[in-house]
C-alpha cells in the first residue's frame, strides 16, 4: 500500500509539468494569467494555429530531425566500433582509454563554447547543421561509448570465439553476431543520445542566427515579443517537439530498460 502511494505520488510529481503545459496550451489568451481557473474555461487550438502559421515552426523541427537523426547515427557508428574494441579486442590499456573518453563529458558545455565557435566559424561552418551535427556527435561519443562498452562484455565471449573460430574475421563477428544480438543496448544509447541532440540548447543558440539552421529549443526561445511573452504558443509548442520524445521512449521501453540493465545478463 505504502509502495503504491508513493509510485502515485511520483508518477503525479512526474507528470505535473507536462499536465500544465497542456492546459497552457488550450487555455485562452486572457486565461493565461489568471488562476483560478485551473482549467480552461473552453479550450482553444489558437495557439496551435499561430505556432505553425506565425513562425517557420516546421523548418525549425525539419532541423532538428536532421540534425538529431545524423548525430546519433554518426554516434552509434563510431561508438559501436569503439565499444567493441575496448570490449573484446586486445587493445593496450583499455579502462585508461575509456576513462580518456568520458572525462569529456566532464567538461561544462560553456567552457567549451567560446573555442568552438571560433573554430567553427574559421572553416567557414557557422549557422550550419553541420556544425551542431559534428558538435553533438563529439559530446554524445563518451555517452555512447559507455553505454555499449558495459553491453558488449555482458554478451558472452564463446559466441565471439566461436564466429571467429567459423572463419569471420573480428569485424565480421562485430557486424554479424555481436551487434544483432546487442539490440536493446543499442536501441538505449540511441534514444539517449537523440534525446541529448533533440533538446541541446547552448551550441545550437550560439552556432546559428537563422531560421535555416535555428533547432527547436532555440526556435521556442525566440517566441517571446517586444512587449509579451505568448506563454500559450511556447506551451503548444513545447507539447508539439516533446510527443516524439514520448512515443519513442513507449515504443521502445523494453528494450530500453534491456539495454540500461545490461550488468544483470549472466554470461
Amino acid at each position: 500500500m505504502v509502495r503504491g502511494m508513493g509510485l502515485i505520488l511520483v508518477a503525479v510529481w512526474s507528470l505535473a509539468p507536462f499536465a500544465w503545459l497542456l492546459i497552457t496550451s488550450v487555455k485562452p489568451t486572457p486565461e493565461l494569467t489568471q488562476l483560478p481557473p485551473l482549467l480552461p474555461s473552453a479550450a482553444t487550438g489558437a495557439h496551435y494555429l499561430a505556432v505553425f502559421t506565425g513562425h517557420p515552426f516546421l523548418r525549425i523541427i525539419a532541423n532538428s530531425a536532421v540534425v538529431a537523426a545524423a548525430s546519433t547515427l554518426l554516434a552509434l557508428a563510431i561508438g559501436a566500433t569503439a565499444a567493441f574494441a575496448l570490449a573484446r579486442l586486445r587493445v593496450r590499456h583499455a579502462p585508461l582509454i575509456l576513462v580518456a573518453v568520458l572525462a569529456v563529458s566532464m567538461f561544462p558545455p560553456i567552457a567549451t563554447v567560446s573555442p568552438l565557435f571560433l573554430a567553427i566559424n574559421a572553416v567557414g561552418l557557422r549557422d550550419t547543421l553541420m556544425a551542431l551535427i559534428v558538435t553533438y556527435t563529439t559530446f554524445a561519443l563518451p555517452l555512447a561509448i559507455w553505454l555499449l562498452t558495459n553491453f558488449f562484455r555482458q554478451v558472452p565471449v564463446e559466441i565471439y570465439l566461436a564466429a571467429r573460430v567459423d572463419g569471420c574475421s573480428a569485424f565480421q563477428a562485430f557486424t554479424r553476431v555481436i551487434l544483432p544480438l546487442s539490440a536493446p543496448g543499442l536501441i538505449a544509447a540511441a534514444l539517449l543520445v537523440f534525446i541529448f541532440c533533440w533538446n541541446e540548447f547552448l551550441y545550437a543558440l550560439s552556432f546559428t542566427s537563422s531560421p535555416a539552421a535555428r533547432t527547436i529549443p532555440v526556435g521556442i526561445a525566440l517566441f517571446p515579443g517586444l512587449h509579451v511573452v505568448p506563454w500559450g504558443e511556447i506551451a503548444a509548442a513545447s507539447i508539439v517537439v516533446t510527443l516524439p520524445l514520448v512515443v519513442l521512449a513507449f515504443a521502445f521501453q523494453r528494450r530500453i530498460i534491456e539495454g540500461l540493465t545490461a550488468g544483470a545478463v549472466k554470461g
